[in-house]
């Protein structure tokens, strides 16, 4: 009950920011109508920001303006503009549906392009503020890989390609994607120092695991990523790290007073330790109430980092799922698995595997370490839906086991467009590159590609509106901005009762030379409304499933 009652704080926490990102974006696209119709000719006779009972209004000549209760849309009242109402002819010259078919299409398209040119004005406002963009510092790079033999090391900051530089890891990949096939040269900074070094690398295509992107395939060396493991340790059992303090799950922060961000780094930071006394600032608890304490003690002779009696967290579990196969059959937060089966798995990917590839003959035999003794259960895996990264469902075996694995968050740096123009061009291009990606949204959402369980409605919409608010005013514009091109994009969809159901009625009524009669427009209308209110209920229940975890 408590866990609800939060959630629904947090729900009331975020009405303030939502109301502020909604009510901009509404205000907007009715502006687009209201300022069209009104050059046309039309006489509106209301423009209102919500719906509901009236909290202000105020009339100017024809029009009446107004706030009203409840802040999930807005309308702009056009006279003439009801199916089958009658216009005496001296007020035809005002009426909406008297209006030529150029007119009347523009008033309807000026709403959802107001959305599209106003996130151009909000990234062109935030390209000039400055926008936090991800740095090209390369994450984990794997001994064995391509990128590793080529010369590459985590932590290495791209400097150039080819002898053009780059400041981001966008402009990285778009020069990558430019010299696919071809021997190239790579300028990098070695972690932690100043020296520079020329490494040479052949990008190849491969396939573009963001879903979203308007680039099937991109360039690569296989290796090379953003990603990087936090510094999450598992702790060995009667280990000079456990006797100290550390407990597995443990997020070290750093180890006297030197920061520490990666898991990579922990091993030279620790063996120069040898015969001191050493303080390890840790966060615990992590995915429950993080607290931040400080361990300390001294380091006794070591070869490794693994001799001190820490590891990578990959096989240490985190977290056993109520009621699966891994609770029922006894395994704990803290085991960790050393055999399944008669197979030894070195990294999280290989338990994935090994529980994904079951082949449905009998329970399969977990071995695990507990305080420092083995133990066998026998664990049958059970075929269940679960979320992908790039948003599909996927249907695989589990078990309901989750590891103390986390990837470290990249380097960023803050950019900054020099003048007006660039940033003009800043926004247009991101505003082109989301409503790409809104609109290829939609598109795998119909091949099956992306789960109907991400669509989201107005809770969500509050909730990032509130979490990005809390983080400034750089993440609530681009939030804003991003809703604004999905407005964009949504109203222009073929549905009756949405601006693109009107375009469509347009387009008909040009090339048959009349309108559509009004018993088919009415028909079609009353479709379109239980589409559009259908589609806002299922919002609204991943929305709340979501929120309070069902």
């Amino acid at each position: 009950m408590d866990i609800i009652v939060s959630k629904l704080q947090s729900i009331v926490s975020a009405f303030g920011p939502f109301v502020i990102l909604l009510g901009f974006l509404i205000f907007v696209h009715e502006l687009g109508h209201f300022l069209v119709a009104k050059w046309c000719g039309v006489r509106v006779e209301v423009f209102s920001l919500g719906f509901g009972k009236k909290l202000f209004q105020y009339k100017r000549g024809d029009t009446t303006y107004c706030i009203a209760m409840i802040p999930l849309g807005g309308y702009v009242k056009m006279f003439g503009d009801e199916l089958g109402s009658q216009i005496a002819e001296n007020d035809r010259q005002f009426s909406f549906t008297h209006k030529k078919l150029y007119q009347r299409f523009a008033v309807v398209l000026a709403g959802p392009l107001m959305n599209f040119f106003f996130a151009i004005l909000i990234f062109m406002v935030v390209a000039l503020i400055g926008e936090e963009v991800r740095r090209p510092v390369l994450g984990d790079i794997a001994e064995g890989s391509a990128a590793y033999s080529a010369g590459f090391r985590s932590g290495d900051e791209v400097l150039s390609v080819d002898q053009h530089p780059v400041k981001t890891w966008d402009q990285f990949q778009d020069q990558m994607d430019g010299v696919v096939n071809s021997k190239s040269s790579f300028t990098v900074k070695r972690s932690g120092s100043e020296q520079t070094i020329d490494i040479q690398a052949t990008p190849n295509l491969k396939a573009n695991d963001n879903l979203l992107s308007l680039h099937q395939y991109i360039g690569g060396v296989e290796g090379l990523s953003l990603s990087a493991r936090a510094a999450f340790i598992g702790v060995v059992h009667d280990s000079q790290a456990q006797k100290l303090g550390l407990v597995t799950g443990d997020r070290i922060i750093s180890v006297n007073a030197q920061p520490v961000n990666h898991f990579r780094e922990l091993e030279n930071l620790i063996l120069v330790q040898q015969g001191k006394s050493v303080v390890f600032e840790v966060e615990r608890d992590a995915d429950k109430e993080p607290k931040t304490l400080k361990v300390s003690g001294s380091v006794e002779a070591i070869s490794s980092l693994s001799s001190f009696g820490i590891e990578s967290p990959d096989l240490y579990l985190a977290k056993i799922v109520e009621k699966s196969p891994a609770a029922v059959a006894g395994l704990l937060p803290g085991d960790k698995i050393i055999r399944i089966n008669t197979s030894e798995p070195k990294k999280w990917e290989d338990v994935l595997n090994n529980v994904k590839g079951y082949a449905g003959n009998g329970p399969v035999q977990f071995t695990i370490l507990r305080q420092g003794q083995e133990k066998s259960f026998e664990i049958v895996p059970t075929l269940q839906s679960h979320m992908n990264s790039q948003g599909g469902e996927d249907k695989r075996f589990t078990i309901g086991i989750m590891p103390w694995i986390q990837d470290a968050p990249p380097a960023m740096m803050l950019m900054k467009s020099d003048g007006v123009i660039e940033a003009l061009q800043r926004g247009w291009k991101k505003t082109y590159e989301v409503t790409g990606m809104t609109l290829l949204s939609f598109v795998r959402l119909i091949q099956g590609s992306i789960s109907p369980k991400n669509l989201g409605g107005v809770l969500s919409i509050g909730q990032a509106a509130s979490e990005t608010f809390k983080i400034g005013l750089n993440h609530f514009l681009q939030l804003m901005a991003v809703i604004s091109v999905n407005l964009f994009v949504i109203n222009l969809f073929p549905v009756p009762v949405l601006d693109g159901g009107h375009l469509l009625f347009y387009v008909i009524e040009g090339l048959r030379g009349a309108p559509l009669s009004m018993r088919k427009m009415e028909i079609a209308q009353q479709v379109g409304l239980v589409v559009l209110m259908s589609l806002m209920a299922f919002s609204l229940f991943n929305d709340v499933t979501r929120i309070l975890g069902f």
